[in-house]
């Protein structure tokens, strides 16, 4: 029952946050405006995952799944409608996969909101410079590194999955449960990271998914540090070559 409490707990959060952006257009596009930023910079940050054809994969599970301005409301209400048919129709570690992605949401959005508060400020400013500015403006450094270890837990999680014999077989029959419980979204999600990660191991290496993991962390937390330390001026020439594909790192 803890993995259910976890889960309804984030999801009544988020249906919280979202209601403060109800009857408020100019704050509800502040929010779709900073999805819409940081979806970009991930696209940005990643061109070299995104044009690899070994890497395309994940990197757009992990740009669609958890970085886009994608609308989850849907999976939000399964979620809430059927928490605790989880623990009952799933796996222990499929639950905790779970648990780790309501955990993320909710953390996202709350960030997300309080980002498009401070994004409101400056109506006039260019993108770049009013990221930066919003970024700065709501700090929450501790919540900053806790949203990247989530991300990372997901991936862990995902990536774990793939190992546990059985297990995409039986996925493939909770098709039809998951369905009639009102779980389609959540399946599809479970169906699409196992997948992806799995071909990451088909060239059998097995080190493909580590290699990217690995990455994203490297990369995340740079620029955590260089939005919170670095000058500003640099950190949004930084962040503009970035967009541009100007500068695209390679760990």
């Amino acid at each position: 029952m803890q993995a259910t409490y976890i889960i309804r707990e984030a999801v009544e959060r988020v249906t919280q946050l979202r209601q403060l952006a109800v009857g408020n257009p100019l704050l509800a596009s502040a929010i779709g405006e900073v999805k819409h930023f940081q979806a970009a910079r991930f696209a940005a940050t990643y061109a070299d995952f995104l044009s690899s054809a070994k890497y395309k994969t994940v990197a757009l599970f992990f740009l669609e799944e958890l970085y886009s301005a994608k609308d989850y409301t849907q999976r939000d209400a399964q979620f809430a409608r059927i928490a605790s048919a989880l623990e009952r129709l799933f796996p222990e570690q499929v639950v905790k996969t779970a648990v780790s992605l309501a955990q993320l949401h909710c953390l996202t959005e709350d960030l997300d909101l309080a980002m498009a508060q401070q994004w409101m400020n400056d109506p006039d400013t260019p993108p770049v410079a009013r990221y930066v500015t919003a970024w700065r403006g709501v700090a929450r450094r501790p919540d900053r590194n806790l949203q990247l270890a989530t991300v990372m837990n997901v991936g862990n999680e995902l990536d774990h999955l793939t190992r546990i014999p059985g297990l995409r077989r039986l996925l493939k029959m909770m098709r039809g449960p998951a369905s009639l419980a009102g779980l389609g979204s959540l399946q599809r999600f479970l169906e699409s990271g196992f997948d992806t990660f799995a071909s990451m191991g088909a060239d059998g290496d097995g080190d493909g998914a580590r290699h990217f993991l690995n990455t994203v962390q490297l990369r995340e937390a740079g620029l955590i540090e260089q939005l919170f330390v670095v000058d500003r001026v640099a950190c949004e020439a930084k962040i503009s070559a970035t967009l541009c594909n100007k500068v695209v790192t390679s760990q």
